[in-house]
């Protein structure tokens, strides 16, 4: 008998998109929030799914939500301000978390200080369990299978393409991007975790056929990567969404550390996050989607510096990407369990043959060189 599932942040624009692929799929989880009027249209289109209200600022209501093996997947971001609940209601309940962000330092904390009590609970956290960073996890995974012993270093690239006019992010990523603008990033180097700003290297990457900048931004990537492959001693995942304003923003890093020190400058950034939020729309323009692909890179290395082995991948946009493999990791989970407990990395969690094909259900379309 599967698991419950329950989708907190359903009446959001990820959320919402992960509800209606979860019932393509054939589930039927509760669809939670706070608004219930919002939670019971939507539950209404959907077939009649089972409504429960919850609220960040109330933790007791979060935590109501699940019980021991229930599957949580959250879309309720910023992450950094409003993750906590839910990751502590999952472990609370012996739970497996599952969510949508893409934010760095929410990673981080997920891995580094939620991770230790998860594994004492029985419950498993799946943190960034979309675009941001499965796919460039399994571009890793798959690469350092093909490299063999030699891997020290790999590379791991995201970019965008074929954006057409319009507002290409939700309202709810733009937050959660100018909400981490000050806050420190990480990589891995010289066989170990390291805190550094966003931005601190730049590379160029060979993206359909032509010469793309990306800077180095921290991801699960650092996380799990030298879990399964213990030699590595790099590892770097950059972020190509800049184009020719990566040389700026990789200057720019120099000085990031500074302004998290300035006074006032959080309530500055809170005030900008307000501003973004009150002129973009909840969700991203039809047209900028319908011809974007997110293309994911990883390239392995050996310690003088050879290409021993690259996979490259393409999806579809971002939101349907995450949406798809949220619903599929969420139903995975419910109907087989995961293999182990505390935070865990996608292919630990699910088996690399598994996720392979989870993420080709979702639109990831893998080729190895």
């Amino acid at each position: 008998m599967s698991a419950r599932i329950v989708l907190f942040g359903a009446t959001g624009y990820t959320g919402g998109r992960v509800a209606e692929e979860m019932v393509a799929r054939g589930l039927r989880p509760v669809l939670a929030g706070r608004d219930p009027a919002r939670l019971a249209a939507l539950a209404d289109r959907l077939g009649g799914l089972e409504t429960a209200t919850a609220d960040v600022t109330d933790e007791r209501s979060v935590a109501a939500l699940v019980g021991q093996g229930d599957v949580l997947v959250s879309t309720v971001g910023p992450f950094l301000q409003l993750g906590r609940p839910a990751v502590a209601a999952a472990i609370g309940a012996g739970a497996i978390y599952l969510d949508s962000t893409g934010e760095p330092p929410f990673v981080r904390r997920v891995f580094e200080q939620h991770g230790p009590a998860a594994e004492r609970a029985g419950a498993t956290l799946l943190t960034a369990f979309g675009i941001d960073y499965v796919p460039g996890v399994l571009a890793g995974a798959l690469a350092l299978r093909d490299a063999g012993a030699a891997a020290v270093r790999v590379d791991v690239g995201y970019f965008i393409t074929g954006a057409g006019r319009g507002q290409a992010f939700s309202r709810g990523t733009l937050r959660s991007v100018v909400g981490t603008a000050v806050e420190q990033s990480h990589a891995w180097r010289d066989g170990a975790l390291r805190t550094e700003p966003a931005g601190a290297r730049l590379r160029t990457f060979d993206v359909a056929g032509r010469p793309r900048p990306g800077v180095t931004v921290g991801g699960s990537e650092q996380f799990a990567l030298p879990r399964l492959a213990p030699g590595l001693r790099t590892v770097d995942v950059y972020l190509g969404w800049f184009g020719a304003a990566s040389q700026a923003v990789h200057l720019g890093s120099r000085v990031t550390p500074l302004l998290g020190r300035v006074p006032g400058a959080g309530r500055a950034l809170a005030a900008v996050a307000g501003f973004v939020t009150r002129t973009a729309s909840d969700a991203p323009s039809p047209e900028a989607l319908a011809g974007m692909r997110s293309h994911v890179m990883a390239e392995v290395f050996d310690g003088t510096g050879t290409l021993l082995a690259r996979t490259q991948m393409t999806a579809p946009d971002a939101y349907a990407f995450t949406a798809r493999l949220l619903a599929w990791g969420a139903g995975r989970a419910a109907e087989h369990g995961v293999r182990g407990s505390g935070a865990l990395d996608p292919v630990t969690a699910f088996g690399l043959d598994e996720l392979t094909a989870g993420a080709a259900e979702a639109g990831l379309v893998t080729d190895l060189s």
